[in-house]
Parts: structure tokens; sequence; C-alpha cells
């Protein structure tokens, strides 16, 4: 199993190059079904596209805007892969049988009848298959959110039972930080699921984490690599050591945030499940929560999410801010989340502290602290982004292989 984020087939040229590792693939003996990202910045370009028609599209309209984009790519790279002399088929998300919710934009996958695909490489086909996309129970197309083609690629190895599954990208793995940010960031060698997810969800780019996830249900090994490169990558795999030696694994960043204050609402019970359930069933995820006790019998509810549910999690607390008796709601998107990640955390103490006193010694604020037993998050001015990853990095000597 391989997939191709939109990087790696942007140009006619590397589009070719990809086609050239496939037919290399299948030359060695594999079966090959191949994941394709849209060409390069298409699917932001789409999403620009929509917003010159309105502000508010359609979620299902912009499903079937976006799915468009893999549909290019995958005829692209079938063409390029059929001029080399190999057997080659492209089918988008519905004809594999993917089948997801119809939570759209977000939707999830619940099955994926294989049949097709299975056919198609018992006749010696190379399957190119359109990543980031389903269709539901009544045939409306879906996609899986951002990052959705790595979700794609793990749940088809899954389910086709793959030795591996390959995620080609412009970068050649795991890093400690973001090489742009930590020059001297160092690449690894392997990491675990659980801390991948994290690194993931904390806004390391280079993994969707539901993908994660599934690579972790179904024990598929991952290996993230360069698309133009042939020097092993980093795999992503179960946890071997009992006790990890490495207390923290790296750090992340996220500027794709916006915190949101609901002021003033009564400080009562159930007030906490209706505003979150509410952004539950829209399918917002919310990350950080902090509610501030008042002794007037008020309080202040203070969560995170990102910025791409911003628009509509606001509409849906102010409204229940009205609803509620609250003050007002405020909106604050200069702001950054920096994370910690390691499975030795939790069996080292101090960690924390010594992540905080890094911050300190730069004169970085913290506004908000979020722990679980492999990850610290601290929310802090989108400003200081930049020092507070570096001062972290070197703090906990990451650096050093």
């Amino acid at each position: 199993m391989q997939k191709y984020g939109g990087s790696s087939v942007a140009t006619p040229d590397k589009i070719k190059a990809v086609a050239r590792r496939i037919v290399a693939a299948k030359e060695q003996g594999y079966k090959v079904v191949a994941v394709v990202s849209a060409l390069g910045d298409t699917t932001d370009e789409l999403i620009k596209l929509a917003r010159q028609i309105t502000d508010r599209p359609p979620r299902r309209e912009m499903d079937m805007l976006l799915s468009t984009g893999e549909q290019v790519s995958i005829s692209l790279l079938a063409m390029a892969v059929d001029s080399l002399g190999e057997p080659v088929i492209s089918l988008t998300g519905a004809q594999c049988g993917i089948i997801t919710d119809a939570q759209h934009t977000k939707a999830r996958i619940l099955e994926i009848q294989a049949n097709r695909i299975q056919e198609e490489l018992g006749k010696g086909k190379i399957v190119v298959v359109a990543g980031f996309q389903g269709i539901t129970s009544l045939n409306d197309i879906t996609t899986l959110g951002r990052g959705g083609s790595d979700t794609t690629a793990v749940a088809l190895a899954a389910v086709l039972e793959a030795e591996v599954c390959e995620i080609y990208t412009d970068v050649d793995g795991v890093y400690t930080a973001d090489p742009r940010v930590v020059p001297e960031a160092r690449k690894l060698e392997q990491i675990s699921y659980g801390e991948m997810l994290e690194m993931a969800r904390l806004g390391a780019g280079v993994m969707q984490p539901r993908a994660v996830e599934i690579g972790a249900q179904y024990g598929i090994p991952i290996h993230v690599r360069a698309s133009f490169k042939d020097e092993p990558g980093t795999m992503i795999k179960g946890e071997e050591a009992l006790e990890k030696e490495v207390v923290v694994t790296g750090v992340t960043h996220d500027t794709n945030v916006a915190k949101f204050v609901v002021v003033d609402v009564p400080d009562r019970p159930g007030v906490a499940a209706k505003i979150f359930s509410a952004l539950a069933d829209d399918g917002v995820n919310v990350d950080m929560i902090v509610q501030t006790n008042k002794r007037t019998g008020r309080t202040d509810m203070l969560f995170t999410v990102s910025k791409d549910d911003m628009e509509s999690t606001k509409d849906i607390i102010e409204e229940l801010c009205k609803e509620l008796g609250g003050e007002r709601v405020i909106v604050n998107t200069d702001v950054a989340k920096v994370s910690i990640v390691g499975a030795g955390m939790v069996s080292n103490p101090g960690v924390a502290a010594r992540m905080f006193r890094a911050l300190a010694d730069e004169n970085i604020n913290i506004q908000v602290i979020s722990t679980s037993e492999i990850k610290v998050s601290c929310l802090i001015d989108a400003s200081l982004v930049v020092p507070a990853v570096q001062a972290i990095h070197k703090a906990f000597e990451l650096h050093v292989g």
C-alpha cells in the first residue's frame, strides 16, 4: 500500500516519477494499491473558489466540489503508469467501496467493500485510488477532512491486510520538531502509535490522526518517507520497550487555533453539557477546556477549536450564550499551542515543570495548560510560537540522538 500527497504529484514530471516508483514496486513482486491526493494546492484553490461564490457554502456541495481534485490526480497517474507498459485502473472512493457516514466535510469510514480492488489486483493491475473521499449509503459523495488521504490509505491497508502502508510526502520522516522552526531537529527512526497520534493531533502535519488510530487498531506498520528518495523514513508501529528511555520524543506547535471564552454563564449542572453537546452535534472537535468559577454563582467557560471550525462554533456559542443568560462571547485567534509528547513522561516526574521553566526563561506567558499521560500542551501568544518551540526543544536536548 502506498500513498502520495499533493506535493508528490504537483507537476507532470512528479506524476511521472511517482508512476516509476509504483511500477518498480510491482516489478519487485508486490501487488500495488496507490492512494493519491489532489494535485499540489488544488484543494485550497477549490476552497477559495467556493468562497468567491458564498461565505457559507453548503457542506454537501463542498464535498461535491472538493472530491473532483482527486479524480483529476488518479486519472493522470493512471495514464503515467499505463505509459510505462503496466496494466492499471483508477478508482474513486465510491468505486472502491469506501462507505462513510453523512457528516459532510468530516465523514468517517464505516466500512470498505474492497471486492472491486481485489478483482483488479487479481487481474494483475495496479490500482490507483482517490484518497480523501467516500460515499454514503444514499450515494452522496463525502470527504474525510484535512489529511483524509492518509486515512484512506491506512484503512485500505487494514482491509487488504497489507504488509506496510507507505506514506510518501515532501519530508523524509517524522522529526523531533518542525525543521523549518528548529533547524537542528532530528529525524526519528521509529515512533509508537500513541506518540504519533498525539503529535498529529497537536500540530505535526506529517500524518492525519485518524489514520494513526486505524494503524494502531489493526496493527498496520506505517512508513513515512520522502517521495523521491530511497532512504528509510520513520516507522510508526507498536511500543516495544517496557519503559521508554527517552522521556520526550518531540515538540509540536499548532497555529490553527481559535480560543473562545463564554463569559459569565450560570454555574449550574448541565451548562457545560449543553455547550459541548451542541458543538459535538455539529462535528466540532473541542481541545482545551477550562472553567473559571466565580463567587457570584457565575462562571467563564474557555475552550479552543481549530480555526476551520471557528465560524460555525461562533454561531452556535453566541446563540447558546443568549439562551443561557451569559454576558458575551470572546473569540481570539492570535494564539498558538505548543506541546511536548513522549511515552516516557508517565514514569518521569518534573517533565511539565521543565517545559514551563523553558517558557518562563523566554518570558513567554502560558494562558492555558492541558495534560495527559504522554503530552503537555500550553496555549501561548501566536507571535511567540517560534522561540517557544526552540526553547523547549533545547531544554529537552532533543537534537541529541
